[in-house]
């Protein structure tokens, strides 16, 4: 006779089965005994013994875990990843109905809740996350952008200074570029390297900005200002220098590391222009 919970062979006439111990439907054409009372003299006169009970039921024991319920709690850790709090409610489901449907032989419904509870917190988070992200980040676009821009300002008065701290100490005119403002190196300071200006601004770019550095000279004809050849260096320098220069400084990517555009001169003044790169006829900076 085969249980028809768990489909294992029994012998005839048993009651319950061998393997689950669920109990057994009678067969047909058979009867079941008639009950005999605890005080009957037919059985106690022959054994002098109470009848055998039956065997108690044994429960089923769950003989392996749902991979659904598995791939659930995976995907339900990964819930700020929209795709991932998806899967883990999907597959959740689909775990707690094989467990239902298994009678008690797969396990992970535990696995299978937690899953459920990630997916479920992922979907209702995300777009919260979202909505802040999507206030944020021009806010903190923004400050970036205006901390580019003190930064740059900031980099243009130390250029301004070192200069004129060159002009006067080399007798050399201006400085004929960055790189012989630059700070690092081996040695001590000289007129071709004079240790004024950090290695980075004297490299051209710094903090989302780009400085470009150029000489001009009086032209005594036009009675202006021109970009002539600088006179020959002076006092063992290397490389002449001049009695002006201009100085921009100009966003590597205008929108995103900076707005505005600079530019300075041997006058000092800072000028800004919020559409292009600025002049020396742009307005100057308050």
């Amino acid at each position: 006779m085969l249980c028809p919970r768990c489909g294992e062979a029994n012998a005839l006439g048993a009651k319950f089965c061998v393997e689950c111990g669920a109990e057994l439907p009678a067969e047909a054409g058979t009867s079941a005994p008639a009950p005999i009372s605890a005080g009957s003299s037919s059985v106690l006169g022959l054994s002098g013994a109470a009848p055998v009970p039956p065997p108690a039921p044994r429960p089923i024991q769950p003989t392996e875990t749902s991979g659904k319920a598995i791939g659930s709690l995976i995907c339900g850790i990964f819930f700020l990843i929209f795709p991932a709090a998806v899967g883990a409610i999907i597959l959740g489901h689909l775990a707690l109905l094989d467990i239902r449907k298994a009678a008690g032989r797969l396990k992970g419904h535990g696995m299978a809740m937690a899953g459920l509870v990630l997916g479920y917190s992922g979907v209702f988070a995300i777009p919260f996350i979202l909505i802040v992200a999507a206030i944020a980040i021009p806010n903190l676009l923004r400050a970036k952008m205006a901390a580019n821009e003190a930064s740059a300002v900031g980099s243009l008065r130390t250029i301004n200074v070192a200069t004129i701290t060159y002009a006067s100490t080399y007798g050399n005119g201006f400085a004929p570029d960055l790189a012989t403002l630059d700070g690092e190196g081996a040695g001590g300071a000289s007129c071709d390297h004079a240790q004024l200006i950090d290695g980075v601004l004297a490299a051209g770019q710094k903090n989302g900005y780009v400085f470009t550095y150029k000489l001009e000279i009086l032209d005594l004809r036009g009675g202006g200002q021109s970009t002539l050849s600088p006179r020959g260096a002076a006092n063992g320098c290397t490389t002449p220098g001049s009695s002006g220069y201009e100085v921009s400084a100009d966003p590597v990517t205008p929108g995103t590391t900076g707005q505005r555009s600079f530019y300075t001169d041997q006058t000092g003044i800072i000028r800004w222009s919020g559409n292009g790169p600025a002049r020396a006829d742009s307005p100057p900076l308050k």
